[in-house]
């Protein structure tokens, strides 16, 4: 395991400075914007998507999971093909193509085409996704300069998963679900004409495409939540969920041999070598696992339960990402001073509170008593934890592994979340089953589940903050956000 100073092992000549910074640093994180917001503002709608294409309860779940899996699945993919084909190029098919999945999605007459266009989202996501952080490592130098970039890029991608859910619901109420996907379509035409004039090509590495790996990971992990989702209505025994699991686990471990024995692996396993590193990219794993959970029960809770519009539901969602903005300018504060370390376990530790809170959820909370809070947490959590974890994680990269590096932390934020979201909706629906059985009603039957599913929840977020106390070098870390080494 490596002790180099994370920064030490940045390699090359310093990035110049963008002609139009300003402008560069919009385009990226609009882009980044729009696709973190795709994560949520779904969410919204999914009341009524279900009911428009006749989705169960349990197989709702795919609208959500099919970008995340698709996504993730081919981040590594796709911060590669930056690396070799250029990610300036790359970064505009990627927008392209989620753009034509928008329209696409936004037209669906079917449940199966709807997750199709969700899925060839996922794709277009993966392709543009990894050169945003990527382009921005390469437009702004290490220190002060990336640091200030970084901080707005985390607060965007903390912020949009609440704001999704506001757009969504505004949306939703005056138009209809379709238009959270066709809103994309203008956006990304804009974006993608900008490009040129924002954005200048990065050198390119020489190199080739491991494609059995990014398959195998993929596919992997797809038959894992299909295992899941697939358990979540009961179906714990039947021969395909455990072919699922079973295939998923078989895939994995070819996927990790894969790489350590190819050339040019999509996912270098040497960027866990660095502790500190590692334990950053545990966080990313971990922390959406829960948080997606949080987005997708939570809407539901407050339409089906509560009995809020949908523009109701996404206002109700403001104040975390109020809260996401504030914990980001206290980081922007205190990391010159404290290091990462700190202010990262604080975030960890506040979103494990909101958790336990959510465990206390009845149909009689309300939201001013039982889902305020919690978002708050939720939102100071996530601002304080992003920020810091993104420094951690990127700084010290070798200039030829940033694509697979900010590919790597999107990628586990995205199969973490895929993951993390389908068990449990699988904890869920047993909890839900148990108290459908007792003949509570269906205010019951839901926080019963929901209370189930963020008792497990929890485990995820106290893992990560274990990870983050024992993993992650203060020291090191610190001198590596400063600029030193």
């Amino acid at each position: 395991m490596s002790t180099a100073s994370p920064s030490s092992a940045q390699e090359g000549p310093p990035p110049a400075a963008p002609r139009r910074p300003g402008l560069a640093l919009v385009v990226i994180v609009g882009v980044e914007l729009m696709l973190m917001l795709d994560m949520t503002i779904m969410n919204i709608a999914l009341p009524d998507i279900r009911e428009g294409l006749g989705f169960t309860p349990t197989g709702l779940a795919w609208v959500v999971n099919a970008f995340a899996l698709t996504f993730g699945g081919l981040l590594l993919l796709g911060g590669r093909a930056g690396d070799i084909l250029g990610r300036r190029r790359v970064f505009t098919v990627g927008v392209l193509v989620f753009t034509a999945a928008s329209l696409i999605g936004g037209l669906a007459v079917s449940a199966e085409m709807l997750i199709a266009a969700r899925a060839l989202q996922g794709v277009g996501a993966a392709l543009a996704g990894p050169s945003t952080l990527a382009l921005l490592m390469t437009h702004f130098a290490e220190g002060a300069p990336r640091n200030k970039a970084l901080a707005v890029y985390s607060t965007v991608t903390g912020s949009a998963m609440a704001l999704g859910l506001l757009a969504g619901g505004v949306i939703t109420f005056l138009a209809s679900w379709r238009w959270v996907l066709l809103v994309n379509v203008p956006i990304g035409i804009v974006v993608a004409a900008l490009v040129p004039l924002a954005l200048r090509e990065a050198e390119r590495n020489e190199g080739r495409f491991d494609i059995a790996g990014a398959l195998a990971s993929t596919v992997g992990l797809t038959a894992l939540v299909y295992g899941f989702l697939r358990a979540a209505e009961g179906a714990w025994g039947a021969p395909v969920t455990l072919a699922c699991f079973a295939g998923g686990v078989v895939l994995l471990a070819l996927f990790v041999l894969n790489e350590a024995r190819a050339s040019q692996p999509v996912m270098p396993l040497r960027l866990f070598a660095e502790r500190s590193r590692a334990a950053g990219l545990l966080n990313m794993l971990l922390v959406p696992a829960t948080l997606f959970a949080m987005f997708f029960f939570l809407v539901q809770y407050l339409q089906e339960v509560l009995k809020q519009s949908p523009i109701t539901a996404g206002l109700s969602f403001l104040p975390m990402a109020v809260a996401v903005f504030g914990g980001a300018q206290i980081v922007l504060k205190l990391v010159p001073r404290t290091g990462p370390k700190p202010i990262a376990a604080t975030g960890v530790a506040l979103v494990s509170a909101a958790a336990l809170w959510l465990t206390a959820l009845s149909p009689d909370s309300g939201y001013l008593t039982g889902v305020l809070g919690p978002m708050v947490m939720f939102g100071i959590g996530v601002g304080c934890s992003v920020v810091p974890l993104n420094m951690v994680i990127v700084s010290g990269v070798p200039a030829e592994d940033s694509g697979a590096a900010s590919g790597l932390l999107q990628a586990l934020q995205q199969i973490g979340g895929a993951l993390g979201l389908a068990v449990l909706v699988a904890v869920f629906g047993a909890a839900s089953r148990g108290a459908e059985a007792a003949g509570e009603g269906p205010a019951t039957v839901m926080t019963e589940g929901i209370s189930g599913a963020f008792t497990v929840g929890i485990v995820f977020t106290l893992v990560a903050l274990v990870a983050t106390l024992v993993g992650i070098d203060g020291a090191k870390t610190k001198a590596a956000a400063a600029g030193g080494g």
